[in-house]
């Protein structure tokens, strides 16, 4: 499995018992969605290697306490200890209406209200405090907030994001 086609799901934090049960931190608004899953991913030297799920419950709100297939003592977990742990796109829940994955709509047209087509969303940026739709129009690149505000329609038939953006954001870029 190439991790392009996943998700990060989370990471094994700590070990919970002397039988190798360890609590995966989910990084999901519903970690309920993840509590009866088969098997995972855990990158392991930049690999990603699947690990097969004994048992599983969640753990005070956002871990997963699970015993995997052969790990079955704390030398064993200690091994997997801080590992990033994925699951295929596949597995992630489909999502209607205005809310979406980031890796959805790249590729997808930015359409405002007001100016019409301002180009392509060529990638999210979330490394800031507010997520960005990073959108590139010809060579010019053009920043928009995610806000709920802004975000008028997905319209995932005819691959666009329908905007309604304040007057001067945009334009700001196109008129530099």
């Amino acid at each position: 499995m190439r991790k392009e086609d996943c998700f990060y799901l989370g990471k094994i934090a700590k070990k919970f018992s002397y039988k190798g049960e360890v609590l995966i931190w989910l990084d999901t608004d519903e970690p309920e969605l993840y509590e009866n899953m088969e098997s995972v991913f855990v990158e392991i030297n930049k690999h990603l290697v699947p690990f097969f799920i004994v048992t599983s419950s969640l753990h005070k709100g956002d871990f997963l306490r699970t015993r995997f297939e052969d790990i079955d003592n704390e030398d064993d977990a200690d091994g997997i200890m801080g590992k990033a742990v994925y699951l295929p796109l596949s597995a992630l829940p489909k999502l209607d209406g205005n809310r979406f994955y980031f890796h959805e709509i790249i590729g997808f047209q930015a359409e405002d209200e007001r100016l019409g087509n301002i180009g392509e969303i060529v990638g999210v940026n979330d490394n800031s405090a507010q997520a960005l739709f990073e959108i590139k129009k010809g060579e010019i690149e053009i920043l928009v907030p995610m806000i709920d505000d802004f975000i008028v329609k997905i319209d995932r038939e005819n691959k666009k994001v329908i905007l309604n953006t304040p007057e001067g954001l945009v334009d700001l870029y196109l008129n530099s």
